[in-house]
């Protein structure tokens, strides 16, 4: 390039840049026009500076500042969600490390003790109680984990599962191989009650086997509840996670859901397999058409007389000794506490007290008010099923402590119920405000842990395949 070319681009240049510091200062000004004095010193400190540095294309510089402020108010709202999230995850008071009810895990102790002698000589030199105690929470977290061992390693192993752990089962569905049809996996979609809302939203049903009542999708496929390799596999993987008493959803012979198809006929297959893997089997009644005392009474004598004799019908054993069934109702608020007493006090009039039939029976407490209606009715305990923490007051973690005083001053069981998460939107698509992400486990854990809290006796699991709303215990996806 000749000496000309060069002058000429060097005169380019210093025109271009005077023309950007033209640019620029026009920027400042209206960034700064209610701030002079400010916008004096800014301009003098980047005139003070040689030029070369601060060739910046002040487009990109607007850019830049508007990106970072979006950046950061994201970043803010972050912060802030999580903040949130925690906060309704965790149980008051409910730290990760607390070992209280551990004695819900006999097997587990024995393990524990294992641990505590490895690491009695590390604990004499740092005192690290709290590594101690993390300890015994993982083993116990680590009972309920997807992962299902060899069947050799689950007879090795976990033999004797803890009948203190119940958890709720659906034998509901079907497919075109065992049943003839799909069921219950082609749910409907249900409508919100307000038809404003409603019309948002789509409708129809579910279309098998792509298309599903689920949100997420079994390993073992839309299958059907009356297959043997089914129902083997659910018992296997319960017995891999320590569980010990089934809690069957049940209906009377005849009568199903307004979903389903009657499944009476089932029981004893199921009964048979769970005698196979060493558990038990107690009946979580639904709310069947005229449900009342009297038709109670003889559902429950039915199920007696059929099923009682049955080595796997489970059988809890009382503060005095006696050894009775035991029978969660579902929304048992739903009957006046006037006609649960006449079943279930000894003075009422279709009493099933001091009978052959007397059982322990389990309500379903939603609501504060229930605890009394249920301790008036005369039932014998009561239990929270749903696994939303804040749904319900039942359900709620930091309410469990309260009702278990309750509990306790009314010679009543309180059974916390537990779950890994919650999600419906497969069928109800408006309800998206009540779902709960399992946050690889921590859900679970921190319920799990806040039932222990309050040293029930029995802890139930919501659920083992209830598909439709995301109830599936800590066991993965089959």
């Amino acid at each position: 390039m000749t000496k000309n070319g060069e002058e000429q681009s060097r005169s380019d240049f210093l025109y271009d840049l005077n023309c950007l510091h033209k640019k620029f200062s026009h920027i400042l000004r209206c960034l700064f026009q209610k701030n002079q004095k400010d916008f004096q010193f800014f301009k003098y400190l980047c005139c003070c500076q040689n030029p070369s540095v601060w060739i910046l294309n002040y487009d990109i510089m607007a850019r830049f500042r508007r990106r970072t402020c979006i950046i950061l108010l994201l970043f803010i709202l972050f912060i802030c969600s999580i903040m949130m999230a925690l906060k309704t995850l965790r149980p008051d008071r409910a730290g990760f490390g607390d070992p209280f009810g551990l004695g819900l895990l006999p097997e587990l102790q024995q393990r524990t003790e294992l641990l505590d002698n490895k690491q009695n000589s590390l604990n004499r030199v740092h005192g690290d109680t709290v590594t101690q105690i993390s300890n015994m929470r993982a083993v116990a977290v680590n009972t309920m984990k997807a992962s299902m061992p060899p069947v050799n390693k689950l007879e090795e192993e976990l033999s004797s599962p803890n009948y203190n752990f119940h958890i709720f089962y659906y034998s509901w569905f079907g497919n075109p191989q065992f049943d003839g049809k799909y069921i219950h996996w082609n749910h409907p979609l249900l409508p919100h009650w307000d038809p404003k809302i409603a019309n948002n939203y789509p409708k129809g049903r579910h279309n098998p086997p792509e298309d599903i009542g689920a949100n997420f999708y079994p390993e073992l496929g839309s299958y059907s509840s009356k297959d043997p390799s089914v129902i083997e596999a659910h018992m296997k993987q319960m017995l891999s996670a320590s569980i010990g008493v089934i809690a069957l959803s049940w209906y009377p012979p005849g009568m199903a859901d307004e979903n389903g198809e009657p499944t009476d006929d089932l029981v004893p297959v199921i009964l048979d397999y769970a005698h196979k893997y060493n558990l038990k089997v107690t009946f979580h009644i639904e709310p069947y058409k005229d449900r009342d005392d009297r038709s109670m009474y003889h559902n429950v004598k039915y199920i007696i007389d059929k099923y009682g004799a049955h080595p796997a019908f489970y059988r809890h054993k009382t503060s005095t000794g006696r050894f009775l069934p035991m029978f969660y109702v579902y929304d048992s608020y739903v009957t006046i506490p006037e006609i649960w007493a006449n079943l279930l006090t000894v003075s009422g009039s279709q009493t099933i007290r001091n009978t052959p039939y007397d059982a322990l029976f389990i309500a379903l407490l939603v609501e504060e008010r229930h605890k009394h209606d249920i301790h008036r009715s005369g039932f014998d305990g009561m239990y929270t099923y749903f696994a939303t923490n804040g749904f319900s007051y039942g359900s709620s973690h930091h309410n469990w402590a309260s009702l278990k005083a309750f509990c306790d001053s009314n010679n009543l069981m309180f059974i916390p119920s537990v779950g890994p998460g919650y999600i419906d939107t497969s069928i109800r698509p408006w309800n998206n405000h009540n779902t709960r992400n399992r946050v690889n486990g921590k859900y679970y854990e921190t319920a799990f842990n806040a039932a222990l809290l309050v040293r029930p006796e029995i802890i139930s699991i919501t659920s083992f395949n209830e598909w439709h709303e995301d109830r599936r215990g800590a066991f993965g996806n089959i």
